[in-house]
């Protein structure tokens, strides 16, 4: 096997063993996975390609022992509206972590810039408030052709992007259990 095969083959290892900025080197074991809840929110503008990524989210983290019913979904209109709706989350005291998904295209105009740094911004400043952490699957390509190739192309890409969540979401709230940061940890 020569280098580039070895580094594939880790890349392409079971959940939490990955090499990629997801999920990490190290082997992740989550413990009480039955006690963890998800929160998910998912922008409905351009819906047929941002539901891709909570299929594959979900394909993947219940590989880590979390059962599908721990995962509630949320819907908002866009994007612009995913950061009030994590707040009301993560201020419910229902979830130990929130993971946000949409798609902000370029629409010639100005307002995409403005609605990325909005939402992104939003979202960090609730998770440092909150502490509880929100992971972005809050995508904006610089250009976005709704042709059948473009839409096949990020069609793959958030299936892609739902299983790096996923890994980064197992990460994260195992690095939560070991700092005791989790709800049922918490008593909650």
């Amino acid at each position: 096997m020569n280098q580039f095969q070895a580094t594939t083959a880790l890349k392409t290892s079971s959940i939490g063993t990955q090499t990629d900025l997801a999920g990490g080197v190290e082997p992740v074991n989550l413990q009480n996975p039955s006690d963890l809840r998800i929160g998910y929110i998912e922008a409905c503008w351009h819906y047929e390609i941002v539901e891709r990524a909570r299929h594959s989210f979900t394909a993947k983290i219940t590989e880590s022992g979390i059962n599908e019913s721990q995962l509630e979904v949320f819907q908002v209109p866009g994007s612009l509206e995913i950061p009030l709706q994590a707040k009301l989350m993560a201020k419910s005291g229902r979830f130990d972590i929130i993971v946000a998904c949409g798609l902000i295209v370029n629409g010639g105009i100005y307002r995409h810039e403005f609605v990325t740094t909005s939402v992104i911004d939003g979202m960090m400043q609730i998770q440092l408030e909150t502490e509880v952490p929100i992971l972005s699957v809050v995508l904006t390509p610089l250009n976005f052709h709704e042709t059948a190739e473009h839409q096949q192309f990020f069609f793959d890409h958030f299936v892609k992007k739902g299983e790096e969540a996923a890994n980064a979401c197992v990460r994260t709230l195992a690095n939560m259990q070991k700092l005791g940061a989790t709800r049922a940890q918490a008593g909650v």
